[in-house]
């Protein structure tokens, strides 16, 4: 394929580049087969409207408006690999028109789920404390170190929010013959049934479970749902797991709660991003902490180059994207989630 012909994608991943998410044979491929223009995105909108005519692909989210949709006669997808969808352009108008818009979070589902059952791990048997008090000499042994422990195998279990990183989260937790009710108003019963689960309402949820996990998105209904008098609802000495955005909680409620003993907590992600060094949540006894990198794996990054390269040699062969996730009309004007800032 010639420079002239070969289709125009216009580059604009931030806070991801593409070295991040291609891996080198996967940009050669890129670079092989389309004609790339790495744009700022803030810069997209107002590159020459002959430019935009001929961009068939955005890699990444820019803000777009009605000016610059208009230009893109030939835009097909808007392949977003930040993967919060973010209220920057006219969803209406690309519906419309039959653009797609898809994103690459699933990517994110096995490790963050994997990093979940950890932290559940952590707070049921209390590993990172013993080891800070082993290595200041004050450990407790044997069954002296337990008094608090308690098994996740057998557990009851409480899931808010069902969508891939639910599901993953369901299926590293199968081992442990768990019986794991969920919460989440968008998804069908049957739906929740066929995955082995109970659907339950959000009291039942929080009320009859041992470990909570979060990884619910935040959307315009959602936003600080879970505070304190959903902290309340919970058993005493529970374990309260957040996974997906801190939008979702109250997080000063949280921290109240977790510093009166009432329940545990952990949490890879924060109401700022990075934290301030004289947050309160970092000294908070009874609280886990990860610095939002549950799903920051390389292996992660890379497999979003695969499946953006896979669905844009789809689309070119006249076919609809199939390894992304596309956004819902219903739905996508819903999303509140903050971009990272941090990869």
């Amino acid at each position: 394929m010639t420079h002239a012909v070969r289709p125009l994608v216009i580059s604009a991943p931030e806070p991801r580049t593409l070295d991040l998410i291609f891996t080198p044979e996967a940009r050669k491929a890129l670079h092989a087969n389309y004609n790339v223009l790495e744009v700022a995105a803030e810069a997209v909108a107002g590159l020459d409207p002959a430019v935009l005519a001929r961009v068939r692909y955005i890699i990444g989210q820019p803000p777009l408006d009605h000016t610059a949709l208009d230009a893109m006669t030939s835009l097909r997808c808007i392949l977003n690999v930040e993967s919060n969808l973010i209220n920057n352009m006219p969803y209406d108008v690309l519906f419309a028109r039959g653009i797609h818009v898809v994103t690459t979070g699933q990517v994110f589902a096995e490790p963050v789920a994997e990093l979940g059952l950890a932290m559940a791990l952590n707070l049921a048997r209390g590993i990172v404390d013993a080891d800070l008090d082993f290595r200041e000499g004050r450990e407790l042994w044997g069954g002296e170190g337990n008094r608090s422990a308690r098994l996740l195998s057998g557990a009851e279990v409480g899931i808010i929010g069902f969508g891939d990183l639910g599901k993953a989260l369901n299926r590293v937790l199968a081992g442990f013959r768990c019986r794991t009710r969920v919460f989440d108003p968008w998804q069908p019963r049957s739906l929740l049934i066929d995955q082995g689960v109970e659907p339950a309402d959000l009291d039942t949820v929080l009320a009859q479970s041992d470990f909570v996990f979060v990884v619910a998105s935040v959307t315009s209904e959602n936003q600080g749902f879970l505070g304190a008098d959903a902290f309340a609802r919970m058993r005493k000495g529970s374990a309260f797991i957040l996974l997906s955005r801190a939008g979702v909680v109250d997080f000063d409620a949280l921290m109240t709660v977790v510093a009166s003993g009432h329940i545990v907590a952990a949490s890879d992600v924060f109401p700022e991003e990075p934290l301030p060094l004289d947050h309160p949540v970092r000294g908070l006894r009874g609280f886990l902490r990860s610095a939002h990198r549950a799903g920051a794996l390389d292996s992660a990054f890379f497999k979003m180059g695969d499946m953006v390269l896979e669905d844009m040699d789809l689309m070119d062969r006249g076919l609809p994207p199939m390894r992304c996730k596309r956004a819902e009309r219903e739905t996508v004007s819903r999303m509140r989630s903050k971009p990272v800032t941090v990869n």
